[in-house]
């Protein structure tokens, strides 16, 4: 089997609203087509027009080629061979940053083609499942009131969530608002559900944070994410040394170096690596396995389309003592109807998916409507 075409497309839905952090307002679809009529998908999260751009880029020199060039004529099979060549080859313009990326998107298309071509799902090929279920917390944008956060924590309990994360939207723009909408979110969900709060980067000095946790600690969160910049890895220590809470990071971390920096320096609690990020399911597997060599929690950022759903479900099943997933609810074109698959809840839980490679099919009809040419 080789590889004959690296395709790249930038979806994108009308009106998009570029000052929210929703990702899921566009995304880039990769697919990678083989001579057996096999073709695997993947995705990245991240800005899908530079993605785009690293794939679809001819080779510059030995150490700054693009990334879709390097694959024609290869077996897709031989997966850990294609990673290395691609980061090798992009190492003079990526290493930490959106060439990574875009590895990513290629490697879960990858290890789709490979077990479409074994008749495998990919948690086997990996060598799970440990599980077949995960307990979903819905994740969502913190709205910027009060009123508003309690309607949208009891909406999403009603639905069966037995946790909710909230995140960005006013973070860290106003202590005493930071700690109004985590007592809102708290009265809505009562005792019974967690409640996860991403800050957003929206906290810039470790001992402003420690503080703000300390105050949050009257609603009992489950764990406080990202307070700074991920490269601010003094202040998630002296947080995460301080307080009791458990501090959560790692979305816009890449490659097991990056993710030895955060868990090894900055010592969090909960490490969240991105499949269509960190360096796709090949590199999240060896930052699993770091991870749990310091006894450090596994929860994968998960936020864009039913693809990086799928993908994380089968890293997740690969990694032994995993048992959360970040269910986007986000009511979005492309996280709602990009796959045929609509992923449901059970009692708070979603299955992963057990047909062949990722077992999901992309609606063709969705990809056209939100294709940009």
């Amino acid at each position: 089997m080789k590889i004959t075409n690296v395709e790249a497309i930038v979806l994108r839905q009308p009106g998009v609203d570029a000052a929210i952090a929703d990702g899921s307002q566009d995304a880039l679809l990769v697919r990678v087509h083989t001579d057996e009529g096999i073709t695997g998908i993947g995705e990245v999260d991240s800005q899908p027009n530079v993605i785009k751009a690293i794939i679809d880029a001819p080779a510059s020199h030995a150490n700054a080629a693009g990334l879709g060039g390097l694959l024609i004529g290869e077996n897709p099979l031989e997966i850990d061979r294609l990673w290395e060549k691609m980061f090798k080859r992009s190492i003079y313009y990526g290493r930490r940053g959106a060439a990574v990326h875009a590895i990513s998107g290629i490697d879960i298309a990858l290890w789709d083609i490979k077990g479409k071509a074994l008749g495998l799902p990919v948690y086997q090929l990996l060598g799970g499942p440990h599980r077949t279920s995960f307990r979903c917390y819905a994740s969502t944008l913190m709205p910027d009131t009060v009123a508003e956060t309690e309607r949208v924590v009891t909406g999403l309990a009603a639905q069966g969530f037995t946790a909710i994360k909230l995140g960005w939207g006013p973070f860290g723009k106003d202590a005493e608002l930071d700690v109004a909408l985590a007592a809102a979110a708290r009265k809505a969900a009562g005792d019974d559900i967690d409640l996860m709060f991403d800050i957003g980067n929206g906290w810039s000095q470790a001992d402003h944070a420690i503080r703000q946790v300390r105050r949050f600690e009257a609603y009992n969160p489950y764990w406080v994410e990202e307070p700074f910049y991920p490269d601010d890895i003094e202040s998630y220590a002296k947080l995460a040394d301080t307080v009791e809470t458990r501090i959560a990071a790692g979305e816009e971390d890449v490659t097991r170096w990056g993710f030895r920096d955060l868990i090894e320096r900055g010592r969090v609690d909960v490490v969240q690596p991105d499949v269509t990020r960190a360096g796709g399911i090949s590199e999240c597997l060896r930052i699993a396995q770091l991870a749990s060599m310091h006894d450090k929690e596994i929860v994968t950022h998960s936020w864009s389309t039913g693809i990086i759903k799928a993908a994380s479900l089968h890293f997740l099943a690969a990694v032994p003592r995993s048992n959360l997933f970040e269910y986007c609810v986000q009511e979005t074109a492309l996280n709602q109807e990009l796959t045929h698959e609509r992923f449901p809840l059970t009692d708070g839980y979603v299955s992963v998916p057990t047909g062949p490679g990722l077992g999901i099919e992309i609606d063709d009809e969705v990809v056209e409507r939100y294709r940009v040419s």
